[in-house]
């Protein structure tokens, strides 16, 4: 009987002792998995945090790469090109696509102290000259789908950029604007353009239109300003960090940075995007064939330079342009500088020119037309 008493007393007095110990295990469970999912969360921290300041080093390694100025300019019998290899390659596709000019053209290498310019030249003789700055990273036939209109009443010039891919050869770095407006002021001498000329640009080719109204505006008779890159307001960060990526070897790259640059042309319909997918091949091939060269960044105009363009000038600008806000670029001109006139295009961005040829084709040949 003692002793079975004294069992029944053991089980008893063992019993709480056991809930204490699940209960101690269970809390010890508990904290470890809290401990594992903290050091999962701090992991996870700090590897999303190695891969942005990885990518923020690719970039800005890129950027120095690009941005920074080659030594002089090292001529060979391909120059500009890497290679005689890539030469060829670049320029049966470029020659390629020149076909799909729909107006009849000539074309003329024009020497300058700065190189060989390559001009495409349309529209009846005699008739008032309009010269086409294309945007950068591209060449004369981004006017393809606006030639036409422009070529009708006009003496069109759609000109390879002499520091951008295309047809032109420069033979001296270009430094600043005031290499690119020396440039242009030549050109226009020698193609004997007189001092009534129009002058259209298109995103790079706008910038450096409004740098050439401010130092020869007396050669001008009215310039058109089609998104122009910088003059208005700086470059969105986005669209420099995309574009800065382009320069690394990777077609998916550049595919990224034209889909979102010219999103509304991507969404119209398949043609379009096949149209796009053509661009990035254009892209991809100029960027490898090409060799590097430090591009001059494009400026933003204080508030005296835009007023001191005396020129007739006329802005247009889509409304979902991704390299600034349309909106605020407009409020900004009409604040400062009234006297140009500014148009917003709906449903468009920096492919205003293409995804709305039309419309943007019809108000530049309206403003021309103006007395």
């Amino acid at each position: 009987m003692t002793n079975g008493f004294t069992n029944s007393n053991s089980l008893v007095e063992l019993r709480p002792q056991h809930k204490d110990v699940r209960r101690t295990q269970g809390a010890e469970r508990m904290n470890n998995d809290q401990s594992r999912k903290k050091r999962t969360v701090k992991f996870f921290l700090i590897g999303w945090r190695a891969i942005v300041v990885l990518i923020v080093a690719i970039v800005a390694g890129v950027g120095v790469w690009l941005f920074s100025r080659p030594e002089g300019v090292e001529m060979s019998a391909y120059h500009p090109f890497r290679s005689a290899k890539a030469k060829e390659e670049y320029l049966k596709l470029y020659d390629m696509r020149a076909k799909k000019w729909p107006v009849v053209s000539e074309s003329r290498t024009v020497d300058t102290s700065y190189g060989q310019t390559f001009v495409r030249i349309s529209g009846p003789v005699g008739a008032p000259p309009l010269v086409l700055l294309h945007g950068v990273g591209g060449n004369s036939l981004q006017w393809l789908p606006n030639i036409e209109a422009l070529s009708e009443c006009h003496r069109t010039y759609a000109v390879d950029n002499i520091y951008d891919y295309g047809r032109s050869v420069y033979t001296r770095t270009i430094k600043g604007a005031d290499d690119f407006v020396n440039w242009l002021d030549e050109l226009f001498s020698i193609l004997e353009l007189g001092d009534n000329i129009n002058l259209m640009g298109l995103s790079y080719g706008g910038w450096l239109t409004s740098q050439y109204a401010l130092r020869f505006p007396d050669r001008l008779n009215k310039i058109v300003l089609l998104a122009p890159a910088g003059t208005v307001l700086p470059l969105r960060l986005e669209w420099m960090m995309r574009a800065i990526l382009c320069a690394v070897p990777y077609r998916y790259f550049t595919k990224s940075f034209m889909y979102w640059l010219l999103e509304d042309l991507v969404q119209k319909d398949e043609a379009s995007r096949v149209m796009v997918e053509e661009w990035v091949d254009d892209s991809f091939m100029a960027i490898k064939c090409f060799k590097r060269k430090s591009m001059v960044n494009p400026t933003v105009l204080e508030d005296r330079e835009l007023q001191s363009i005396k020129v007739p000038a006329l802005y247009l600008v889509g409304e979902n342009e991704k390299i600034y806000s349309a909106q605020e670029a407009v409020q900004r001109l009409n604040k400062v500088a009234p006297h140009i006139k500014t148009e917003v295009i709906p449903d468009a961005g920096h492919d205003l020119t293409i995804v709305q040829a039309e419309m943007v084709n019809r108000k530049v040949l309206e403003f021309l037309k103006q007395p």
